[in-house]
């Protein structure tokens, strides 16, 4: 067959050689060592938790080398794409600290290696199939009707298909010999009826011969060679993934490939078209896929309708995007939270990052998790930053309490900042959705008494109690002050004012200090538990810590 008039019937319209558009696209100059990373997601709807893993890895990688990180957008399924995703994505990215040198950006599209949407490099695509038919590479393949709609549903998964040899697979492997038989005469008839096609790859691969390849995550693996014609351009001239990537990541110079294990299956069909096209082929980096606990207790996959795979839930469920980050962090890198421990006051991104501590085998997703990291890195946080990201929630998603917060943000930071600070800050909240409940007390609007006095006390001894209390108060003490006065109280009304003396001989006490304590901090707070109850009284002031002891003793 002749190769070149294949070429030029399939193609017409391309006239651009493979040499004049590299041009378009030189070699970068960076530094030695640099790595060119890039996250390419399709526009098909939220960020998924697990899209957060490639990205972090792959930014981390290039800027920690001075690299180029860049966002590619795989729009090439039209049908699965919905309105606005891009731009939603580069935005919820940019949340939680995952910016672009290139691509897409907040600022809009910029760099030198665009467009960066793959549906504005069809015409590029091009170029390189015409070169693959020119060197009898690829060929098409006329198909009726109903078999193209068939190809066109055909999705990412789909295509990864089991290499087992079935029935199945015999019977794909006759079609395809058939498909290969095609003559230029028959395609001159297919086209001049105006009939689409697509091109397929002439694989010539042997099942029975193995690939070795080295995963930077996986390690040594083997593989047979891809024997499948598989599909480069669909009936409508756009790629399919495999294209597509293989071009963009050779002409924008990509040199790591980060990317989910389930696509792992098409590393062969990768690994030759690589080669058929003569490109430098990048190192990949296949990450495990994020598993959760089903209430079984077996692990699953996190899927997209589990809670916390919309990248977005997070911040309405109140997670500041630093906690997220780190919590990534600690399951990206085995070895991140000892190096936390050493650093408690460095950010994340200072953590030398290192693809060998990455996990073979997978990560387990959890809440608890999660919430404990957030805990830490909110106790470390000043009072004025936990305001401001606790207002900024609360405008989006509780008007009230915002506005609460934003009467008064001096008295509001004050509260923020009871036991902030120092080797052993308070950890009250995991999110800022909980903050209104830690210091709703504080405001007359959202107090009210939550918890019950314990069953073993008298309303008398404890109305007694804070009578007792109220009548001496003095605003002016200082905390050691304070508790003396509280220490007082114990003793006039039979509590022991000594802890440890009174668990030598409790038979003979009503009780001891730390309970005379928790009457007067359930009257104040609604409470068993909360922030220094000194420093809380000091900021409510002595008008209304006596109005609410004198409520809760009328209502007792």
């Amino acid at each position: 067959m002749d190769y070149q008039l294949l070429a030029d019937l399939l193609f017409p319209s391309v006239t651009k050689t493979r040499e004049e558009l590299e041009k378009e696209y030189p070699a970068r100059s960076l530094p030695e060592g640099a790595k060119v990373t890039r996250f390419a997601p399709s526009p098909t709807g939220f960020v998924h938790f697990g899209g957060l893993f490639p990205a972090t890895v792959g930014e981390r990688l290039a800027h920690q080398s001075g690299g180029v990180f860049y966002l590619r957008i795989e729009d090439t399924d039209a049908k699965r794409e919905v309105p606005g995703a891009a731009e939603g994505l580069v935005k919820t990215l940019a949340n939680y600290g995952v910016n672009f040198d290139e691509g897409m950006t907040l600022e809009g599209e910029k760099g030198a290696y665009g467009p960066y949407k793959q549906s504005l490099r069809r015409d590029i695509y091009h170029v390189y199939a015409k070169e693959l038919v020119v060197k009898g590479l690829a060929y098409p393949c006329f198909s009726s009707e109903e078999d193209l709609e068939a190809l066109k549903q055909v999705n990412k998964k789909e295509e990864l298909k089991n290499t087992d040899w079935t029935e199945a697979e015999a019977q794909r492997k006759a079609e395809q010999d058939r498909a290969r038989a095609i003559t230029l005469e028959e395609v001159k008839e297919h086209l001049s009826k105006g009939e689409p096609f697509v091109l397929r790859l002439l694989s010539g691969g042997d099942k029975d011969k193995k690939v070795r390849f080295t995963d930077l995550i996986k390690g040594n693996l083997e593989f047979p060679e891809n024997d499948e014609d598989f599909v480069l351009l669909k009936s409508d001239g756009i790629p399919t993934y495999h294209f597509a990537h293989a071009v963009d990541d050779h002409l924008m110079g990509t040199t790591h490939v980060i990317r989910g294990e389930e696509w792992l299956p098409s590393l062969a069909k990768h690994v030759q078209l690589f080669t058929f096209l003569g490109f430098k082929l990048p190192k990949y980096m296949h990450i495990a896929q994020i598993m959760r606990l089903d209430e079984n207790g077996n692990k699953k996959k996190l899927s997209k309708r589990d809670m916390g795979a919309n990248l977005d839930d997070y911040s309405r469920m109140g997670y500041c995007a630093e906690s997220v980050c780190e919590y990534v962090m600690t399951l990206l890198n085995s070895n991140y939270e000892e190096w936390h421990a050493k650093n408690p006051e460095l950010p994340y991104t200072d953590f030398p990052f290192s693809i060998k501590k990455m996990s073979v085998s997978g990560c387990l997703f959890d809440f608890d998790k999660l919430n404990d990291v957030s805990k830490n890195v909110l106790s470390r946080m000043t009072a004025e930053h936990v305001y401001d990201l606790t207002l900024a929630w609360a405008k989006e998603n509780d008007p009230d309490f915002a506005e609460l917060l934003a009467s008064d943000a001096v008295y509001a930071t004050s509260i923020l900042s009871i036991g902030r600070g120092g080797k052993k800050p308070r950890k009250d909240f995991a999110r800022l959705s909980e903050v209104k409940d830690y210091m709703g007390f504080f405001y007359d609007e959202l107090f009210e008494i939550k918890d019950a006095l314990p069953e073993q006390f008298s309303k008398e001894d404890v109305k007694a109690c804070i009578t007792d209390f109220t009548k001496n108060y003095d605003e002016s003490l200082d905390n050691t002050g304070w508790f003396d006065s509280v220490k007082g109280v114990a003793e006039r009304q039979g509590f022991c004012p000594d802890v440890k003396a009174y668990k030598q001989s409790p038979e003979s006490y009503k009780g001891h200090v730390g309970d005379v304590s928790s009457f007067i901090r359930l009257a104040i707070t609604g409470k068993l538990n909360s922030p220094d109850l000194y420093t809380v009284m000091q900021i409510l002031g002595k008008e209304r810590s006596l109005a609410r002891l004198d409520a809760f003793t009328q209502s007792l």
